[in-house]
C-alpha cells in the first residue's frame, strides 16, 4: 500500500463535504453579650469597698451600684459540716483565709491588707499578679484528648490533601498521555454547544501479528449534548472504499487507520484519516475520534473487577487461541448463553470480537459484532459510573492509558461520556439489510458496496435515522 497524501478529488467515496460556535449581638468587630458593654463606654469604676456587715446579716456590698430588683436575693443556706457557718451567703467566699474569724450570723470580717490601707482590694491587679489574700488557682491541666484529636484531624487533612494533589497530578498526566489535546482544554465548549458532536470509536487488536491495526470495530457516536439524545452508527469493516482518496486503490474501510498511521507509528494521523473517510461515507461531520486497543481494554476491564453484560442471543463460535497465530495458530470454541453474565476482560473481548459463529448465523454478521461491541462499551461505562468502582479507577488508569488514544481533551471526553444516553440510544447499522450489498473483490475477498451503486443513498439513510 502506497503512502500517498489524502486527496478528495475524483473519489467516488468522497462526495463534497458540507462546511462545518452587622447582625444582632455584634457592634462593629466587638461582640456584645448580655449586659456587658464596651469598656470605653462604662462609667468610671472605683475599687470595691468591704463595709462591715449591717444589722440582721444584710450586707450592702456595692454602694456604688444599686442592685436591680431582678438580682438574686441573698439566701441563708444551711451550714455544711467542715465549712464556715456563713458559707454560701452572697457575696462572700465560702472559704475564709487563714487567720480570718467568722462573724456572728455566718458572715466574717474581711481581712486587712497591709499594702492597701482601709482594707481595699485592688480590683485590677497587674498582669501576672494575684490580689493579696486571693485563693491560689490550680494550674490548668492540658486536655490531652483534645490535643490528640486535633493532631489526628490535622494528619487526616494532610493525608487527604496529599492524596488529592497526587490523584489530580495522576489524572492530568493520564489526560496528557491519551490525548492530542491539553487535559483541561475544550474544543466543544465543555459540551455546552447545541450542535451535534460526533466521535468515531475504533477498536483494533494490537500486538505484533498481521492486521494488528485494522479497525475491526467502527462506531460513530453522535450526541446532542443539550438533550442527551444519542445515535450510534455502526460502519461495517468490509465497506469497500478508496484508500488513499483519489488514488484509484480500493481497500476495506478498516484499513484507513492502519494506512494513515503507518501501522500506528503516527496514531493521530491515522485517527484523522479514518474520521475523514467515515465523514465522507456517512455525511456526518466527524471531528473527533478515539481508538481502543483491545489488549489494553481487556486489562482495564479486569482492573475494575469485570463487567455485567446482557447477551441478547445465544451462540457458539470459533475463536483464535491467541491473537498472534505465530504464538498459537489453533482455534477454540466459545459459547455465550442468552441473559445477563458477569465477564472478565478476556471473556468480554471474545464476546465482542467473535465472528466465526457455528450455530446462529445472525450473530456472525458484521452488524451483530458491532452491536455486541456497543453492548460491551455500554457495560464498561456503566461500571465506571458506579461509586463502588471509583476506588479501583486510580489503578485502572495505567491499563486504560495503554488502551485508548483520542483527539478529544480529557475534560471534553468526560463530559461526552456523562452526557451520552446509551440506555435509550438509537442504533443505526449499515448492512446488506438496508443500503449495502454483498460483493467480491478482485482477489476473491468478501466486501460490501452501496446497494444502488450510489454513495449518496448511505448519506440520506443516516440522516433519516438520526435521533433528533
Amino acid at each position: 500500500m502506497r503512502n500517498e497524501p489524502y486527496n478528495n478529488q475524483d473519489d467516488p467515496t468522497d462526495p463534497a463535504r458540507q462546511p462545518s460556535a452587622p447582625q444582632q449581638g455584634q457592634q462593629g468587630n466587638k461582640l456584645v453579650l448580655g449586659s456587658f458593654q464596651d469598656p470605653s463606654k462604662r462609667p468610671e469604676r472605683t475599687p470595691y469597698q468591704y463595709p462591715p456587715p449591717s444589722q440582721g446579716n444584710q450586707v450592702n456590698a456595692y454602694p456604688q451600684y444599686q442592685q436591680p430588683q431582678s438580682s438574686y436575693p441573698v439566701q441563708n443556706r444551711p451550714p455544711v459540716a467542715g465549712r464556715n457557718p456563713g458559707a454560701g451567703q452572697y457575696p462572700y467566699s465560702s472559704y475564709p483565709q487563714a487567720g480570718q474569724q467568722a462573724s456572728p450570723g455566718g458572715a466574717y470580717t474581711p481581712p486587712q491588707y497591709p499594702n492597701n490601707p482601709g482594707g481595699q482590694r485592688n480590683p485590677y491587679p497587674q498582669q501576672g499578679q494575684m490580689p493579696a489574700g486571693a485563693p491560689q488557682q490550680r494550674p490548668r491541666r492540658r486536655r490531652k484528648g483534645c490535643l490528640i484529636t486535633s493532631l489526628i484531624v490535622l494528619l487526616l487533612v494532610c493525608i487527604i490533601g496529599v492524596l488529592t494533589i497526587t490523584t489530580a497530578q495522576r489524572v492530568l498526566a493520564f489526560g496528557s498521555a491519551v490525548s492530542t489535546q491539553s487535559p483541561l482544554s475544550t474544543q466543544t465548549g465543555y459540551m455546552g454547544t447545541g450542535d451535534r458532536v460526533n466521535m468515531l470509536v475504533m477498536g483494533y487488536g494490537g500486538g505484533s501479528h498481521d492486521g494488528a491495526y485494522l479497525t475491526d470495530s467502527m462506531v460513530v457516536m453522535s450526541l446532542l449534548p443539550q438533550s442527551h439524545h444519542t445515535t450510534l452508527v455502526s460502519v461495517p469493516r468490509d465497506l469497500w472504499v478508496q484508500i488513499p482518496p483519489g488514488s484509484g486503490q480500493y481497500h476495506k474501510i478498516n484499513a484507513a487507520y492502519e494506512y494513515g498511521s503507518n501501522n500506528n507509528a503516527k496514531p493521530a494521523d491515522g485517527g484523522d484519516a479514518a474520521a475523514a473517510k467515515v465523514s465522507l461515507v456517512t455525511g456526518l461531520d466527524v471531528k473527533y475520534w478515539l481508538t481502543i486497543n483491545f489488549q489494553g481494554f481487556r486489562e482495564f476491564i479486569d482492573a475494575i473487577g469485570g463487567i455485567d453484560v446482557y447477551v441478547p442471543d445465544s451462540f457458539t463460535a470459533k475463536y483464535p487461541a491467541n491473537d498472534d497465530p505465530n504464538v498459537n495458530p489453533n482455534w477454540i470454541k466459545v459459547h455465550f448463553s442468552k441473559g445477563m453474565q458477569h465477564m472478565n476482560g478476556e471473556t468480554a473481548i471474545r464476546f465482542a470480537r467473535a465472528r466465526y459463529v457455528l450455530d446462529n448465523p445472525a450473530e456472525g454478521s458484521d452488524f451483530a459484532r458491532s452491536a455486541r461491541q456497543q453492548i460491551m462499551i455500554k457495560a464498561a461505562l456503566s461500571k465506571v459510573k458506579q461509586i463502588s468502582t471509583w476506588p479501583s479507577l486510580y489503578n485502572a488508569l495505567s491499563a486504560l492509558q495503554h488502551a485508548i488514544y483520542t483527539n478529544m481533551s480529557l475534560a471534553d471526553l468526560m463530559q461526552f461520556a456523562l452526557k451520552m444516553d446509551l440506555n435509550n440510544a438509537h442504533r443505526v447499522g449499515l448492512s446488506n439489510q438496508n443500503v449495502l450489498a454483498d460483493g467480491t473483490a478482485s482477489d476473491g475477498e468478501y466486501i460490501l458496496k452501496p446497494a444502488s451503486g450510489n454513495w449518496q443513498t448511505i448519506i440520506d439513510y443516516v440522516k433519516q435515522q438520526l435521533y433528533n
